[in-house]
């Protein structure tokens, strides 16, 4: 089986962003609201059966490829279904700030959302403006019953005040463990990996078009905020969360660009084909995104060409392969020992 070239998915949101994203899939966008696209996904967004599936281009979902020869798509270690691919791979390009909002952790997912995936995310910085940043937990304690209220009120100056604010640069990669708040300046364009569901618990919908009411995961705030950690992430932990690795030249080895605890949950490299090219990656689904140059993908009995702005699905029946010509890529992959680890380990 041969990957799949999957043609752009962009997604409309309730924040606005996305010229970026329309500039490396050669597209235009339909509005100023697509600020994400989503890579390869086999689900699709909370509360809607549809939004946010990949579809190929000859009209069917991957979702339903996958789960109708899934031993060939992720290996003899199927998921919790057989179209689960144990990981979501975005685009995220905001123009205005995000807003402060958290995702839940497996066990409240299990619990309350008939789910065994939460919503432990990263991201990978391709562009930034100059001193945008992002947000990572709370720069001290913070009292549940003040947050409670600083939500209702839509407090965001005090929401931001107290949260550690990043500035980023291309090529960081910062985790963000589910329960942690978190935030976006615009102005930055990421390649975001997932544990692949869409649930958010927004603490701050004012400054979108999203309302309360739809903020909660319908499960009313009084049920979702023990989902929201308190604790102060002091500076040695928020240290652990970083990673600078992506800033440093590319080279034919396949490299880690986020911090070791990623890898329970998901995983992201790059390579570039130094010399024409990279060095053999081994079997296993993944996200492929060509973020410069041309080539081809090239396995021991199939070869598909590849140039700057595609994205493509890859099968575990597609062996092991390796890059070249004159590119280079990202690739998103599920996490170390997946799915075993989806019951077993993992940050809870």
């Amino acid at each position: 089986m041969i990957p799949i070239l999957l043609p752009p998915n962009p997604v409309q949101h309730f924040y606005r962003g996305g010229d970026r994203i329309a500039a490396l899939r050669n597209i235009v966008p339909e509005s100023d609201h697509q600020p994400e696209e989503w890579l390869a996904a086999t689900v699709s967004r909370f509360g809607d059966p549809v939004t946010g599936l990949a579809v190929t281009t000859d009209g069917a979902y991957l979702r339903d490829l996958v789960a109708a020869e899934p031993a060939a798509w992720v290996g003899p270690q199927i998921g919790r279904d057989a179209s689960d691919v144990g990981i979501l791979v975005k685009l995220l390009d905001a123009r205005q700030r995000l807003p402060v909002h958290v995702h839940p952790q497996r066990g409240f997912a299990t619990a309350h959302l008939d789910c065994p995936y939460g919503k432990t995310e990263a991201w990978y910085v391709l562009d930034t403006e100059a001193d945008c940043a992002v947000y990572v937990g709370w720069n001290q304690a913070i009292d549940r019953d003040d947050l409670d209220r600083r939500r209702d009120a839509q407090d965001s100056e005090w929401m931001l005040a107290h949260m550690n604010r990043v500035v980023v640069r291309e090529g960081m990669g910062v985790l963000v463990p589910a329960g942690t708040v978190h935030a976006i300046d615009g102005g930055i364009f990421v390649a975001e990996v997932q544990e692949p569901t869409d649930f958010s618990i927004l603490l701050e919908w004012s400054v979108t078009t999203s309302t309360r009411e739809e903020s909660h995961l319908d499960l009313g705030f009084d049920n979702v905020m023990p989902a929201v950690s308190t604790a102060h992430l002091t500076p040695p932990e928020l240290d652990a969360l970083i990673s600078l690795e992506g800033t440093r030249p590319a080279a034919a080895g396949f490299r880690r660009l986020l911090p070791e605890a990623a890898d329970a949950y998901f995983r992201l490299t790059d390579a570039v084909a130094a010399g024409g090219r990279t060095d053999v990656h081994a079997p296993g689904f993944a996200v492929v995104l060509i973020t410069d140059g041309d080539g081809a993908l090239v396995s021991e009995h199939e070869r598909l060409d590849v140039r700057r702005g595609q994205v493509l699905a890859v099968p575990h029946s597609f062996g092991s392969w390796q890059l070249q010509g004159e590119a280079t890529i990202l690739v998103g992959e599920p996490g170390l020992g997946w799915p075993a680890t989806l019951h077993g380990g993992g940050i809870r």
